[in-house]
């Protein structure tokens, strides 16, 4: 039976001694695929939430404005772009489920936050992912072979999901 060696890996830096969380790269970092699948799940509750707050107010300006606020009714299928690009492009840098399981959005790089579009434009292409079995086999195939878990539309958009 052999030794095992304890400390970071071949490949990887040591972070001990980097400036704090942007000067370490993306690959010591990485989040696991399975905390995003988890984190995920959470986002739907929220999302459900949202939606029907946003359902709500929108009903109540409706009835203020005589009806004319209940065009606004087909925003609420674009809630979890909505709800995404608020809490991704925010200060956070995370959905609310990505914050309970430890995770945020950053650009690999730099580690600099994510603005509001490349947030919707992110959970955009993941929607359009998830919506098409195909091009989800592909997109979680992405991050199955990259050592940096990286799904395919975080490599399209040159983003990463990392522990915080």
């Amino acid at each position: 039976m052999t030794n095992p060696t304890f400390g970071p890996r071949p490949g990887y830096t040591d972070p001990a001694g980097l400036p704090p969380y942007g000067g370490v790269p993306v690959p010591y970092i990485r989040a696991s695929l399975g905390g995003r699948a988890v984190a995920y799940l959470l986002d739907l509750l929220f999302i459900l939430v949202f939606t029907a707050i946003l359902g709500t107010a929108i009903f109540f300006v409706g009835i203020v404005t005589f009806g004319l606020g209940w065009t606004l009714f087909p925003i609420l299928g674009i809630s979890g772009i909505l709800y995404s690009a608020i809490t991704v492009g925010g200060s956070k840098q995370s959905t609310i489920g990505m914050r309970m399981m430890g995770l945020r959005v950053v650009a690999p790089e730099s580690g600099r936050p994510v603005d509001m579009l490349t947030a919707a434009v992110h959970a955009l292409l993941f929607y359009v992912a998830i919506s098409t079995f195909l091009l989800w086999c592909l997109d979680i195939l992405f991050g199955l072979v990259r050592a940096d878990r990286r799904l395919g539309h975080d490599v399209l958009l040159g983003l990463a999901v990392v522990r915080v």
